[in-house]
């Protein structure tokens, strides 16, 4: 039997919960700038899926990539790297 590939993991902060079991998270990446060899920060929003609603705005949370789970789920989060102080 073959192996699957490895599933593409990235870290982002979460910048809202307001559906339930779904987080949006939003991740950072550096390009650099092909003739002014600048780098630029841009970003990309993902929506995850959150089964426990765990997350919170704020939070750094480590997503995976899954199957497709509704029609703009694709990543499911598989773990909180970090909370958020919340007052």
């Amino acid at each position: 039997m073959k192996k699957r590939g490895m599933k593409r993991q990235v870290v982002g902060t979460v910048v809202s919960d307001k559906m339930d079991k779904t987080v949006v998270v939003q991740v950072e990446r550096l390009v650099q700038h092909r003739l002014y060899k600048k780098f630029i920060r841009r970003w990309s929003k993902f929506a995850a899926h959150d089964e426990k609603n765990e997350c919170r705005v704020g939070d750094k949370v480590k997503i995976t990539e899954s199957r497709p789970l509704s029609r703009i789920k694709r990543w499911r989060v598989s773990e909180i790297v970090e909370k958020t102080v919340s007052l």
